[in-house]
């Protein structure tokens, strides 16, 4: 039986989200291309209609996880910390940014798919940026501190299984974060 355009694409969006999901939860090494299709819905057999090989899929998955997620939500820097460096964030890594879930990884595999995860660095920074509202000078350095600052906390909060310290390291980072942002240091919060 034929399958519409519209079909096949609504199919690879599924195949993209699953993949997406199960590489952040998992890794890229430990997802097969066989779990990937299973969770979409679709059979096996149908993968190489949509991609040449897992590590074409890998480099469209983190392009796609990427794209998925431009634009961030409303509410300001403000919003966007309180949202990304909390416990939700934290333990729910299939959802999560997939910077601090693939960082590890990327470097292991394909140049098309440490291009995508590169493109998608430089998206998150411009969104931290324009979230920072500041236009000075030294505008990128602070947005690569913070954007760094906080994949850094959501990588170390996830790695250890003492709940006090993960959110502490969370928290502690959002003060650091709120100290370095604020026009006058010196003001009161």
């Amino acid at each position: 039986m034929k399958v519409s355009r519209d079909q096949m694409q609504a199919n690879r969006v599924r195949i993209l989200e699953s993949a997406s999901r199960l590489f952040r939860e998992k890794g890229f090494e430990a997802v097969s291309v066989a779990e990937v299709m299973k969770a979409a819905g679709l059979t096996h057999g149908g993968f190489y209609g949509h991609f040449e090989s897992k590590d074409d899929l890998i480099a469209q998955a983190v392009a796609h996880i990427f794209a998925a997620s431009e634009g961030g939500g409303p509410g300001g820097l403000a919003a966007y910390l309180d949202a990304y460096l909390s416990p939700e964030h934290r333990d729910g890594v299939g959802a999560g940014c997939p910077t601090a879930a693939l960082v590890s990884d990327i470097r292991r595999q394909t140049p098309a798919a440490r291009a995508a995860m590169a493109e998608g660095f430089k998206s998150q920074i411009d969104h931290v940026a324009a979230a920072l509202g500041d236009t000075g000078g030294d505008s990128r350095r602070r947005a690569i501190g913070t954007w760094a600052s906080m994949v850094g906390a959501v990588v170390l909060a996830r790695a250890i299984e003492d709940p006090g310290l993960a959110k502490e390291i969370l928290d502690e980072t959002r003060a650091w974060i709120d100290d370095g942002t604020r026009p006058n240091k010196n003001a009161p919060r």
